[in-house]
């Protein structure tokens, strides 16, 4: 399995803006996927990109706001994530699979701790 490790979580108001990474000792021959779990919700699915980058799918709630993206020299995938809302608030986790960009989350076999962002209104 792929080691990886989530940063830059954080406390921002509504409106403003992050950038989430995750780093793995060997990301390029993966799909990889960002997921976020809100207090007393079960986990949802956030965003994928392609091995190569091409091609990434985004949930409705989050699409025109986030990207990802990925560096395969730098074995990181990074969420740009603008125009924050209240409702973004919660664990945010990636998460890799040998899938394409559609996978089911159950088909995601390697995952983070997740890393908190908090959206204050």
């Amino acid at each position: 399995q792929v080691q990886l490790v989530e940063s830059g979580g954080g406390l921002v108001q509504a409106g403003g803006s992050l950038r989430l990474s995750c780093a793995s000792s060997g990301l390029a021959w993966t799909t990889m996927g960002w997921f976020r779990q809100a207090p007393g919700k079960e986990r949802e699915f956030v965003a994928t990109i392609s091995k190569s980058g091409t091609y990434t799918y985004y949930a409705d709630s989050v699409k025109g706001r986030f990207t990802i993206s990925r560096d395969n020299v730098q074995n990181t995938v990074y969420l740009q994530m603008n125009s924050l809302k209240p409702g973004d608030t919660a664990v945010y986790y990636c998460a890799a699979t040998e899938r394409g960009i559609r996978a089911k989350q159950d088909e995601f076999h390697s995952w983070g701790q997740g890393t908190q962002v908090s959206v204050s209104s």
